[in-house]
């Protein structure tokens, strides 16, 4: 040490302070020092012009959030590594996370926790190890799984969740699933049943995080109108004209895979899996060949198939950021959380605001009534299950319908089930009258966007 610079004697010293903290440091132990948590102090144990009314200083809010509270964050991609990080330095040390992802050299660019070795491995396990290590006394949990795959048991632990997904889809399955943990005492909702659901979303240089409060503010699906439709190319096009690696992809996913129907009839294309996207990705290589076509790559094929719209380091930073500030708000309770959907854009310049989303009193999610679903008689039960999927207010993936004929449940049409989907195929053809419906029946819809099935009210037209 006698020979080196002071510089070189100060940065040697902070690498061994920091190695001594990580060591002590991690899941499952407590490493504080003298003034660590002072930034976070000075919102919370002194009071301002911008704090919550009723918010009262004190020591406690910090032990909470320290040793209590628990955050459940979904999505360890773009924002939920960001998302990971901002919670751990915000001083909360009870974090689960969920993903199914694995890490792909592309993730590299702007997923930080993640390094070269570590592709292949699970997205959630890498975030997890990263963040014990770094961040002493913090103990993040991973779930390398679906959402779908936990149950309500799991979800009610929680006093916050944080979603960092990519997917509508997603966004509404989880959605549904907090508005199914909710408790009514004679049509009141019980405040403690509440999980405020904090969803952040980036779209290239765009962004937006909203916060809901199950079953008292403007949900998921209240706000379906709002997510931008999805890039369709004309159907002539991709058939017979393709010109660019995207119109190639279409054509297998459109009009290839239900005519091959390669891993069994019924079975729907799955963009979050490997061995369906390696089959795309195959049979767009041979048409992108036959038409003198380049740039079709896995990458790409994953993309328009999951319609990904490529990321942005520093959407995801403002975006997480803004997300993280609101979890404090709300587990603190020393301001008042945002009311309730903030919008993001740096496309040209800056700008930024902020507007009230209101409830939709037809909500297919919140709402406590079965929505109406008006039709002829005559009408054909295709028709119906063209509305469900391609209404903008309800935006169905799958829709199964089941409905009580003759004092029996009867399953109208299941797609996902291929023996089942075979048996009620020829439904589809059927007028609704045949079908045994009559005016005011009570039809019972499940998808995969949600957990819950949701009730709908039939009413025949003239």
């Amino acid at each position: 040490m006698a020979d080196m610079d002071e510089p070189e004697k100060k940065r040697r010293r902070v690498v061994e302070l920091t190695e001594k903290m990580v060591v002590d440091g991690g899941c499952g132990h407590t490493c504080e020092w003298e003034g660590r948590w002072n930034h976070i102090k000075k919102f919370l144990e002194r009071s301002g012009p911008f704090t919550h009314p009723d918010f009262e200083p004190s020591t406690e809010s910090l032990q909470f959030m320290l040793e209590t509270c628990k955050i459940l964050v979904i999505g360890a991609g773009g924002l939920g590594c960001e998302l990971l990080k901002d919670l751990a330095l915000s001083g909360f040390h009870n974090i689960h996370v969920v993903d199914m992802d694995t890490i792909d050299v592309s993730n590299l660019n702007r997923q930080f926790l993640f390094r070269p070795k570590d592709v292949g491995r699970p997205k959630a396990d890498v975030a997890a190890d990263f963040i014990n290590r770094r961040i002493p006394g913090c103990c993040v949990v991973p779930h390398f799984k679906k959402i779908q795959d936990l149950d309500e048991t799991f979800y009610r632990q929680f006093h916050i969740i944080v979603c960092g997904l990519d997917s509508i889809v997603a966004r509404r399955w989880m959605n549904g699933m907090l508005l199914s943990l909710l408790v009514y005492e004679d049509s009141v909702l019980d405040p403690g049943s509440i999980i405020p659901l904090i969803d952040g979303g980036t779209e290239g240089f765009k962004g937006n995080a909203r916060v809901i409060l199950p079953g008292m503010t403007a949900c998921i699906d209240c706000t379906l109108e709002l997510y931008p439709p999805q890039i369709n190319f004309p159907m002539c096009t991709i058939a017979s004209m393709p010109r660019l690696p995207e119109h190639c992809i279409e054509y297998v996913r459109v009009l290839l895979w239900p005519k091959e129907t390669p891993f069994g009839d019924g079975v729907i294309l799955d963009g979050d899996d490997p061995e369906h996207i390696q089959w795309v990705h195959q049979r767009s290589l041979e048409r992108a060949a036959d038409f003198n076509i380049t740039g079709v790559t896995y990458r790409l094929t994953q993309g328009v198939v999951k319609r990904i719209i490529p990321a942005v380091a520093s959407t995801n930073a403002v975006i997480a950021a803004a997300c993280a500030t609101e979890v404090f708000k709300i587990a603190s309770s020393a301001y008042i959380p945002l009311n309730n959907y903030m919008v993001f854009n740096d496309v040209d310049g800056l700008y930024t605001y902020t507007f009230e989303a209101e409830r939709k009193e037809n909500c297919s999610a919140c709402s406590q009534v079965p929505l109406d679903l008006h039709f002829s008689p005559s009408s054909k039960l295709q028709e119906m299950l063209d509305y469900l999927s391609g209404s903008a207010s309800l935006q169905m993936k799958s829709p199964a319908i089941t409905a009580t004929v003759e004092g029996k449940n009867k399953t109208l049409y299941l797609q996902s089930v291929a023996s089942i989907e075979q048996r009620t195929r020829p439904n589809l053809s059927k007028t609704l009258k045949e079908l045994g419906l009559t005016d005011g029946q009570e039809l019972a819809v499940a998808d995969v966007t949600t957990p819950q099935t949701m009730l709908f009210r039939l009413c025949f037209t003239s």
